[in-house]
């Protein structure tokens, strides 16, 4: 079934942690790693990649760091969850087309896409802003 790995609950905590920070100020990547516990050089790689695609921007040089790339309460869990593990897939068979032998006639597979989307909805339900608050 889907489970976070190591990568994805590091990624979520760093963008909490980030949410958390006084808008205008830039987090320097140690304190965020200290801050969440997490080490250094894995938040950098998970902070660069989230870089790429706008959900974080970065800074280099003397005062670089990290701010998020737009406001926390528009940034979904299901966002950063999905920008480090991929499309959230309770069974492989929901790849695409073909992926399975069994897809023609397989009773279950409507099951796994109703899970697939009720997991998706849940984590387009909360925000990187909700969940900053509730750690407060």
């Amino acid at each position: 079934m889907m489970e976070l790995t190591r990568k994805g609950e590091y990624a979520i905590r760093g963008i909490i942690y980030l949410a958390q920070v006084p808008s205008g100020k830039v987090a320097l990547i140690s304190e965020i790693a200290d801050a969440t516990d997490v080490p250094q050089t894995f938040l950098a790689k998970i902070l660069q990649s989230f870089a790429k695609i706008g959900i974080v921007k970065s800074y280099r040089g003397a005062g670089g760091g990290f701010v998020l790339g737009r406001p926390a309460a528009k940034i979904t869990l299901r966002e950063v969850v999905e920008a480090v593990e991929g499309p959230i897939m309770p069974n492989r068979c929901l790849i695409g087309s073909g992926s399975c032998d069994r897809e023609g006639f397989c009773s279950v597979h409507g099951v796994w896409r109703q899970i697939q989307g009720k997991v998706e909805e849940i984590l387009d339900d909360v925000t990187i802003a909700e969940l900053a608050e509730r750690q407060r």
